[in-house]
């Protein structure tokens, strides 16, 4: 698998860390920056650059994830969900890690560099990126109305009658 990555000077450490243990784990990893720590850096190009090439080799029919990291994850996560396409999951546990991919096929995950030991995160990404999307129809449904909403602007109702009159909500 492809893994584009890229961090901000929180998650710099992390990143390193990361790049080779993908990389011996057997994937295509790409190092989207920064290359050098800088207290003063701004995140956002570089995790917008790894969002861009998820997005574009997804388009191309790579398989790719990527992974966005900071000190908490969360500027990282925003910047990249700006990207057409790009479904990105900050994760904390186990549990959000696997169900960004089985629920909600995630194909960015966010962590929080300063929230985890290196043992911790790194076993976050492994988790994240073992697990596939469940293809459940019910998953299927909502992920296509997110991005119903992300190409047209529609918001898609729910199937409940109690949503589908908005005056009732």
């Amino acid at each position: 698998m492809r893994i584009h990555i890229a961090t901000d000077h929180a998650g710099l450490e992390l990143s390193h860390h990361l790049i080779k243990h993908l990389t011996e784990a057997g994937h295509d990893v790409t190092d989207h920056g920064p290359q050098s720590y800088d207290p003063l850096d701004d995140y956002p190009s570089f995790c917008i650059n790894a969002a861009l090439a998820v997005a574009a080799d997804q388009a191309n029919g790579v398989e790719a994830l990527g992974i966005v990291l900071g000190g908490s994850g969360n500027g990282e996560q925003i910047a990249a969900n700006k990207v057409k396409g790009i479904r990105a999951a900050l994760v904390w546990n186990q549990d959000t890690a696997k169900l960004a991919r089985e629920h909600n096929d995630a194909n960015v995950v966010a962590v929080g560099g300063r929230q985890h030991s290196l043992e911790e995160a790194t076993a976050l990404i492994d988790a994240f990126v073992a697990e596939p999307f469940s293809n459940d129809e019910r998953h299927v449904r909502r992920i296509g109305k997110i991005a119903t909403y992300e190409n047209t602007g529609e918001v898609v109702l729910c199937r409940d009658s109690f949503m589908k009159d908005p005056s009732r909500a």
